[in-house]
């Protein structure tokens, strides 16, 4: 994930502060050189670094730190408010008029992902209830219209596209076209280039004197680091950009891009890409980002990703269930393949507060987990799923082997299923003592 490695060494420094009692301005100034080197690892960009470690450390060692009972927190809570502010302080979306349509430019070098994420924008605000239209304005690299409409109909999105005609008479074209039915927002997927040139930016000015666009958004692949910011301030300088959408940041990415486009540029970054998936964007917000790289989870986004992915009715049928203790193997699998939707249990565990500090082999050993339980319940016959009590030893071994485990993972499944059949009785019961050792710490420490 991003910023593994950024989160780790900051997580490094921070330990060491928290060792001692009291600080010094000179403790301070050691973690700080500690944090102004992962940064750069991090690929941020050198004057952003050195402006943000400037920042937290005035502030670090005045009276709000130097005083306080805890003063490793204190140095924590500015350098998560600071990395926030140095984001953008809050998420900015895409503006949408009022009277519609609103025209969006998806623009950026070629291969940075613009026509997908150019059909995962569309795919989002069909969802928000908004009937996008897409526009095919790459007319030169060889089967991008093609692959407009491959992503365009996976999206449930209609495509308009004229060919190889002119991507200024195309934009204007698709205006009227949207007028014409109904469609309140158009994204433009325009043409990329291996580098920025002229060519390409006077057909991007074209298309912007010709159709009347409200947003540019720029499309960056976050994988390509310091180079990202380089090439965002190229095209907000040529042809002026609203907004950023970086891609991959679930990869391997050092981070440097997210943390510095903004401060460089002074434009948002909107949207992230955070998979390969059309579902796989998410709204920007810098102060989850910030909590995520300072190991404190994002719980709020872990909500949203439950409440996109869980059909309300059948969450409400589940619940009911839970409450009249007739909660069985089938809704467990359901629970299961609702988890696996939300991106497995590696990406639950990181926007867990602490998750992003368990090991690899942790997490590995939780998506095994995740994954023998599954096999599990999917060797038994329905029957056996309803009515877990009839297994007997004999259905037990053939379960075991249906589904590759041992009859002892057999029995720890059923034991725990039992368990938590208790802890619904309980909490029929007694819903205040939930909460307690008795209740839910139980059930969730199990």
């Amino acid at each position: 994930m991003a910023f593994e490695s950024l989160s780790e060494k900051l997580a490094g420094a921070f330990k060491r502060l928290r060792q001692k009692g009291k600080l010094s301005e000179s403790d301070i100034k050691t973690a700080m050189r500690e944090v102004r080197m992962a940064l750069l690892e991090a690929d941020v960009n050198y004057k952003v670094a050195k402006d943000f470690i400037a920042t937290v450390t005035e502030r670090a060692i005045g009276a709000e730190v130097m005083e306080s009972l805890t003063p490793a927190q204190q140095v924590i809570k500015i350098v998560n408010e600071e990395l926030t502010n140095l984001m953008g302080s809050e998420s900015k979306g895409i503006h949408i008029n009022s009277k519609p349509p609103t025209v969006i430019m998806m623009c950026g070098l070629q291969g940075s992902g613009k026509t997908t994420h150019s059909a995962k924008l569309a795919k989002y605000y069909l969802k928000q209830g908004h009937r996008p239209l897409l526009v095919a304005c790459d007319i030169y690299r060889p089967a991008a219209i093609d692959q407009l409409k491959v992503v365009g109909e996976k999206a449930g999105v209609p495509v308009f596209e004229m060919g190889t005609e002119q991507p200024d008479l195309i934009a204007k074209k698709a205006l009227g076209h949207a007028k014409d039915h109904g469609n309140d927002i158009v994204i433009l997927d325009t043409a990329g280039r291996l580098h920025i040139d002229d060519a390409l930016m006077e057909e991007l000015c074209r298309v912007k004197e010709i159709v009347k666009v409200d947003e540019t958004i720029l499309v960056i692949d976050s994988m390509v680091g310091q180079d990202a910011v380089n090439v965002a301030e190229n095209f907000n300088t040529r042809i002026g950009v609203d907004g950023v959408i970086l891609t991959k940041l679930d990869g391997d990415t050092r981070g440097g891009a997210a943390l510095s486009v903004r401060a460089v540029t002074g434009k948002p970054i909107k949207f992230a890409g955070i998979g390969e998936k059309l579902d796989d964007l998410e709204v920007f917000h810098p102060e989850r980002m910030a909590s995520r790289i300072l190991g404190m989870g994002d719980v709020l986004t872990l909500i949203e990703k439950a409440q996109n992915v869980q059909d309300e009715k059948k969450a409400a049928e589940t619940a009911r269930r839970m409450m009249e203790n007739k909660f069985d193997m089938n809704d467990m699998l359901d629970q299961l393949v609702q988890v696996k939707k939300m991106g497995g249990a590696s990406a639950m565990l990181s926007m867990i507060p602490g998750g992003a500090k368990l090991s690899d082999d942790d997490v590995e050993s939780g998506e095994k987990q995740f994954r023998r339980i599954e096999a599990i319940i999917q060797s038994m016959t329905k029957a056996e799923r309803a009515k877990p009590s009839m297994i007997d030893p004999k259905r037990k071994r053939r379960i075991a082997a249906g589904s590759g485990t041992r009859v002892e993972d057999v029995n720890r499944l059923l034991r725990q299923f039992e368990q938590m059949q208790k802890m619904m009785k309980q909490f029929k019961k007694n819903p205040k003592a939930f909460g307690r050792k008795t209740g839910l710490g139980r059930m969730m420490g199990m």
